[in-house]
This record gives C-alpha cells, sequence and structure tokens, in this order.
C-alpha cells in the first residue's frame, strides 16, 4: 500500500506537470479528469505522511512563493521515477474501431540499437501486430502513449507515427486484432 500511494502522489504531481505543458483544452480536460478522480481516492492523513516520506528521498522539492505558502515540486530524480511508474504501466484504451489503421515506423541507427529493440519490445508488449522488422501497426487511437514512448527512449527524429484508411489485404490484421 505504501508504495502505491507514493507511486500515485509521484503520478498526480506528474500530472500536474502535463497540465503546464498542455496547449490542446481536450487534453486538459482529460489529464484534469484522471487527476480529479485519482486525487479522491487517497486517505488525507497518509498522503501527508507519505508526501515527508517523498521530500525526505529528494523525489520532491519545496518552493517558498512569494505569498508564504509551499508547493512541491517534482525533483529530476521524482520526474524520473514518476515517468518510470507511468511507463510501466502505459495501456492503450480498444474503444470502437473506426475503421483506420495506426502505423508505427522507425529507422533507427545502430548505436541506438537499446532504444530500437526497447521500442519494438515495448510495442509488442501493447499487442501491436509487426508488419516488417521496423514496421507495426494497430486499430485504436494511440498517438499520445507513442509519442511518449518514443520521448521516453529519446528516439523521435528516428519514429514516424501515421493514421492510415487503408491497407491492402488487411484480413490477417483484422483477425489478429478480432475486428470484423
Amino acid at each position: 500500500m505504501h508504495n502505491t500511494l507514493k507511486k500515485k502522489i509521484l503520478l498526480l504531481l506528474l500530472g500536474g506537470l502535463a497540465l503546464g505543458f498542455s496547449h490542446n483544452p481536450n487534453k486538459y480536460r482529460k489529464v484534469l479528469k484522471v487527476i480529479g478522480e485519482s486525487w479522491q481516492e487517497i486517505n488525507k492523513y497518509k498522503l501527508k505522511k507519505e508526501i515527508r516520506n517523498i521530500y525526505r528521498s529528494k523525489l520532491v522539492k519545496e518552493k517558498i512563493n512569494t505569498d508564504g505558502s509551499l508547493t512541491l515540486v517534482l525533483s529530476d530524480k521524482g520526474k524520473l521515477k514518476a515517468l518510470t511508474y507511468h511507463f510501466s504501466e502505459i495501456k492503450i484504451q480498444e474503444k470502437m474501431w473506426d475503421k483506420k489503421w495506426r502505423m508505427v515506423f522507425f529507422d533507427i541507427p545502430e548505436k541506438y540499437r537499446w532504444g530500437r529493440d526497447s521500442l519494438r519490445k515495448k510495442l509488442k508488449e501493447l499487442k501491436f501486430q509487426e508488419i516488417q522488422k521496423s514496421v507495426f501497426t494497430f486499430p485504436y487511437e494511440c498517438e499520445d502513449e507513442i509519442n511518449f514512448i518514443i520521448e521516453y527512449y529519446g528516439i523521435r527524429k528516428y519514429v514516424r507515427y501515421a493514421t492510415l484508411d487503408y491497407i491492402d489485404d488487411d484480413l490477417h490484421l483484422r483477425d489478429y486484432f478480432k475486428l470484423n
């Protein structure tokens, strides 16, 4: 329970960071909804105790505001920990299929082999279908998740994401994803 609460606090703080970078009102509302739901589930006494522990572990820093109030800010170590928690739990929501294919393709140089292998492993873990060694497809919206993954690995300039209306001979894909 203790580690779960720490994880939730760090993810909530990371959600606050996401709000700062969100320029799209729909994404802003989405982040607020998730933060609000998660916040309601936390026991306030345990929250205060765990925040003290997180502060002692140097995952957050205090910032004293001009009005005398205190703000907790994720340290670089805390951001890395929160991103790692989020990364390990990333899932793509399978909604109603909109008859479009999402494709991730990449050409990652040999010197970044670890990133290439890690990306390939993560895509397979998320149930993407491998069409070729560096081309994967998926039927549901996943651009935000893919952007997060490629930023996490630092391989943005080598990876492309596309939404396609048509793939010839997609029967094997429809069968793999159990689509009509």
